[in-house]
């Protein structure tokens, strides 16, 4: 079946007017009692577009009904195995039941990739990948589809069922509140978002925050590795994707914290949706969030296992200096495990020397191979810009390391990370 729409190649503004084909499909007459059995044979060769039914009335004849067929993947009866050839005669349908339907195909019948496809330049008509949040249509738009951005959102909005706003991204994104601006293509105007992910609820507006729905399955794991008696401190909290499952659905002790004063806002407004009552929020610099809350944690609660999110690749290995003499002189018995998950870009997708000497510059330590955890490649960003994590067990070397050795070691020089 040709679906090709040489007049739309080009557009810019969608006229879906021009989206009209004439074609013509196999097809085959069934009784209606044998319908359903039929589809032993024929389910594998439905014409499948949208708003059209591959099974409709045969004009003028209430006793059969009509199956349309795919001609890419239905060729002749001649064609079917012989079982299926028995199994349709068994059930009244001979060779004289199939012939050509004509079908009048308008917009409507076109799916999402075949109207793209159609419209944007030969050999380019990737729209790239794009994320859904709960309304929103995230779109990262490379330059040579910029001129069609417009008629790409609407065609999301007419095809993707729910989604009510379509935006693209207009600017990398700021490493300080982890948000980037953002245009409209198509829509409303309306980014208050709500997602559920992990047996909870996010409510946010996504052109405030942080939120990357690339990352549900880093969440969980993470979300996995908590016992029950865990109590966890998130460092770079955003919305809450780590801290509100931990405590909802693991039960753990929770300390989140994030900077940027609109992820706070959401931060409580998810603990509150999600009726979280062991989760304590803070809106301070990392470092002074860890100065401020781990010290006093650990000095009262010395047995109890603390696990660290940082998730800020661009800038979180530089925050692992806060650990250096963070405990200097105290004495505990015996001495608390502090699991760190702290994350980073890297080239290389097992970038594990890379990312381990990053970690041992900033902490002024080298982590022993029995301190490793584990190291996860969370993502690919691009083909040399890979997300990892390194989880490791925090050397109580560092945590109490004394002002004196501290004044002793060289200045570690500023770590080149490249930004999100």
């Amino acid at each position: 079946m040709d679906l090709s729409l040489t007049e739309v190649r080009g557009m810019t503004n969608l006229d879906r007017t021009k989206f009209v084909k004439n074609v013509c499909v196999p097809s085959v007459e069934v009784p209606n009692v044998n319908v359903g059995k039929s589809m032993q044979v024929f389910k594998k060769y439905l014409l499948k577009m949208e708003k059209l039914k591959p099974v409709v009335d045969v004009e003028g004849n209430n006793e059969k009904r009509k199956v349309l067929l795919d001609p890419i993947l239905f060729e002749n009866v001649e064609k079917l195995f012989e079982e299926h050839q028995q199994k349709l005669a068994e059930l009244d349908v001979h060779k004289s039941n199939f012939s050509n339907t004509e079908l009048h195909l308008d917009y409507q019948n076109f799916r999402m990739d075949d109207i793209l496809k159609a419209v944007l330049p030969e050999g380019k008509e990737g729209c790239t990948s794009y994320s859904r949040i709960g309304h929103i249509v995230h779109l990262n738009l490379k330059e040579h589809l910029l001129p069609f951005k417009n008629l790409i959102g609407q065609v999301f909005v007419d095809k993707v069922v729910g989604v009510k706003t379509v935006v693209n991204k207009s600017a990398t994104i700021d490493s300080t509140y982890r948000n980037f601006q953002m245009e409209v293509l198509a829509g409303e105007s309306d980014f208050i978002a709500e997602v559920k992910e992990n047996l909870c609820t996010f409510k946010f507006d996504f052109s405030q925050v942080y939120w990357n729905s690339r990352l549900c399955t880093e969440h969980e794991r993470i979300i996995k590795l908590l016992s029950r008696n865990s109590v966890l401190f998130d460092v770079f909290a955003g919305v809450g994707p780590f801290s509100i499952p931990a405590a909802k659905v693991r039960k753990c002790r929770v300390f989140a914290n994030d900077l940027n004063p609109s992820s706070y806002h959401w931060l409580k407004e998810n603990v509150r949706i999600n009726k979280v009552e062991n989760c304590q929020t803070f809106n301070l610099d990392g470092r002074q969030f860890i100065r401020e809350q781990l010290p006093p944690f650990l000095l009262g609660h010395p047995t109890e296992p603390i696990h660290v999110t940082m998730n800020l690749p661009a800038l979180a290995v530089e925050f692992l200096d806060v650990f250096i003499g963070l405990m200097a002189d105290v004495k505990l018995e015996p001495l608390p495990e502090i699991i760190v998950h702290v994350y980073s870009f890297c080239q290389e997708s097992s970038g594990s020397s890379e990312m381990r000497t990053k970690v041992e510059s900033s902490l002024k330590h080298q982590i022993e191979d029995g301190e490793i955890v584990e190291l996860v490649d969370v993502r690919d960003v691009s083909p040399k810009k890979h997300m990892l994590r390194l989880s490791f067990r925090m050397p109580w070397a560092v945590l109490n390391k004394t002002t004196e050795e501290k004044a002793s070691e060289p200045k570690r020089p500023k770590l080149d990370l490249e930004p999100q």
